[in-house]
């Protein structure tokens, strides 16, 4: 696009457009700047200072992005893999909606695979290496598949929106296609677009039960881990997704106190991209990341692979949507021991596998009895607290949603033991010939701790599934439908096509509002035509109420005004 058409394209952007678009100029190189001089622009921005970021280098010279006028754009010579970012660096907003190009990844930190190379760089924990700062209202683009963020450990991310100025991280199609929108043309990129670019991967120093530590980890009686007495027993590098060459990095360590950043306010959009070969991204994936992190008000949209994967550590999300993943939305597994408060899942009317996908212990079929008895009995296997999830799951077949899971609300297995709390699992569309279920545990010792009392359920909604529940028996011979049902779950009898919002079938009443994503207060709420046999919550069930609205002003693709124009429902919710 030339100048003149980007002058052009301004106003459009500010009149109407959300922040976070692209101009899709690449090959441009990054400014090499004499501090002695002015840094002003040439052609048609001249006179205005480059506002992009920059950074010293070994040499000391300044290393700075080439800025035309609206965008600022980094060739693979101003960070990329093998690149890596070794300074800190703040991304910060420009004007009239410019966005962020990255030609290549951004790599912050360096990965070491040794005691020694991370003690030789004076690498211990969060904030020892160098940190990304990315300002609200910032988007951020990168240009293809095989493109991805990677923070390392040591080294922290702080994206700090707000609710009227979110950061966005997408693709630089996803940009192209919203100014040609804006500009009055047709978008060139499907709403539900997946693999534009790769994700992002956050690495920490937390605890993974894919290592060896002594001492033994213990739970207060709200689930809330002390870690205090755990230790390494060996050096702890376990390779993270992405890692392969060049683009190798690690996670772990024994300190589930590490900070690896700050993101609040943040949406990250068309990921899931096969950055090497075999190795398709997430959203993204938390590694061994230390419950310091904050991460709150933060928006996985339209990922090929899962929405979040945490592996490991003791961060907690609060507030958090996943729209349109393809395959599990939440995916846990190492030895995860943190919190997700106020979740809301929506899944595509044709894609999306579980709601939540949850292991407990890492290469769990490959470890003998002895050694998953061991990492149960000292704590180290996964235990999520879950509260508040919504999960919209529409019941399509594994064919549909090739090459991931038929769409399905909750499998638990391989030693998990979570506790689940005023949740509800609907599905919404029309029924499917497979067993898109409810309910699935698995595993010899995830059953156990279901009969033990070690899995808990309070407060929890099975709207009608196709199939309630699915997996193995309990060793006394209780199905996990009637044990879920003794414990503290209801599934709705109905049946499974009845609709569970407020104005339609008087038999069940769930939701409510347009879009039909908020919980209808407890005391009005109708399964099998009368009230539910469930305990009252502390709150509510759910994810959302409509008189406190978390979701509005910030998130992508729910509410009218920020959807993507291209929708099969002319930009509605495909289930409204």
């Amino acid at each position: 696009m030339n100048q003149m058409g980007k002058k052009v394209l301004m106003a459009l952007v500010v009149a109407g457009f959300i922040a976070g678009c692209d101009s899709g100029d690449i090959n441009i190189e990054p400014t090499t700047i004499d501090n002695s001089v002015d840094n002003s622009t040439s052609g048609s921005g001249a006179g205005t200072t480059n506002p992009c970021a920059a950074y010293s280098n070994s040499g000391g010279q300044t290393i700075q992005g080439s800025y035309d006028g609206l965008d600022c754009t980094y060739a693979p010579s101003f960070v990329d893999v093998g690149n890596n970012l070794s300074t800190d660096l703040t991304l910060p907003r420009l004007p009239d909606g410019g966005v962020h190009l990255f030609q290549g990844s951004l790599f912050v930190g360096e990965s070491f695979d040794s005691d020694a190379e991370l003690t030789a760089a004076g690498i211990a924990e969060g904030g020892d290496g160098p940190v990304l700062t990315v300002e609200a209202g910032v988007t951020v683009a990168f240009a293809g598949e095989t493109n991805f963020i990677q923070i390392n450990r040591g080294s922290q991310v702080f994206a700090v929106g707000t609710l009227t100025s979110p950061i966005t991280f997408t693709s630089q199609s996803d940009v192209e296609s919203r100014r040609t929108v804006a500009s009055g043309g047709a978008p060139t990129l499907a709403y539900n677009a997946i693999t534009e670019w790769g994700g992002m991967v956050i690495n920490g120093f937390g605890i993974t039960n894919a290592c060896s530590y002594t001492g033994t980890r213990t739970f207060d009686a709200d689930g809330v881990p002390d870690d205090s007495g755990i230790e390494l027993a060996a050096p702890c590098h376990v390779e993270a997704e992405g890692s392969e060459g060049a683009t190798e990095s690690h996670y772990g360590g024994d300190n589930n106190a590490d900070n690896s950043g700050r993101l609040e306010y943040v949406r990250v959009k068309h990921t899931g991209g096969q950055v090497v070969e075999g190795d398709d991204l997430n959203g993204i994936a938390f590694d061994a990341v230390g419950r310091t992190t904050i991460v709150r008000n933060l928006e996985i949209y339209s990922t090929f692979d899962d929405g979040i994967e945490i592996f490991g550590g003791e961060v907690s999300i609060e507030n958090f949507v996943a729209l349109y993943v393809r395959d599990d939305s939440i995916d846990l597994d190492n030895g995860w021991a943190g919190s997700i408060t106020n979740a809301l899942v929506i899944q595509d009317a044709t894609t999306g596998a579980h709601c939540i996908e949850s292991d407990g212990i890492g290469s769990y079929s490959s470890l003998d009895q002895a050694t998953r008895d061991d990492f149960i009995a000292r704590g180290l296997n996964t235990r999520a607290r879950i509260s508040n999830l919504t999960c919209l799951i529409s019941a399509e077949d594994a064919a549909s949603n090739t090459p991931h899971d038929r769409g399905t609300g909750w499998r638990i297995r391989e030693a998990h033991f979570p506790r689940i709390s005023d949740t509800m699992v609907v599905p919404v569309g029309p029924d499917s010939a497979e067993n898109n279920y409810c309910l699935r545990i698995d595993n010899t010792e995830t059953l156990q701790a279901a009969q033990d009392g070690d899995i808990m359920f309070s407060s929890v909604l099975f709207a009608p599934c196709p199939d309630r529940t699915n997996g193995g028996v309990l060793p006394n011979g209780m199905t996990v439908e009637a044990w879920a049902a003794a414990n503290g779950a209801q599934f709705a009898t109905a049946a499974s096509n009845l609709d569970p919002t407020a104005t339609a079938d008087t038999g069940l009443v769930l939701l409510e509002g347009s879009p039909a994503i908020y919980s209808v207060p407890f005391a009005t709420m109708v399964v099998d035509s009368a009230a539910p046999t469930i305990a009252a919550p502390a709150s509510h069930i759910g994810a959302v109420l409509m008189s406190d609205d978390w979701t509005t002003n910030w998130t992508y693709g729910i509410h009218p005004g920020l959807r993507a124009p291209d929708s099969e429902t002319d930009g509605l919710l495909w289930f409204e």
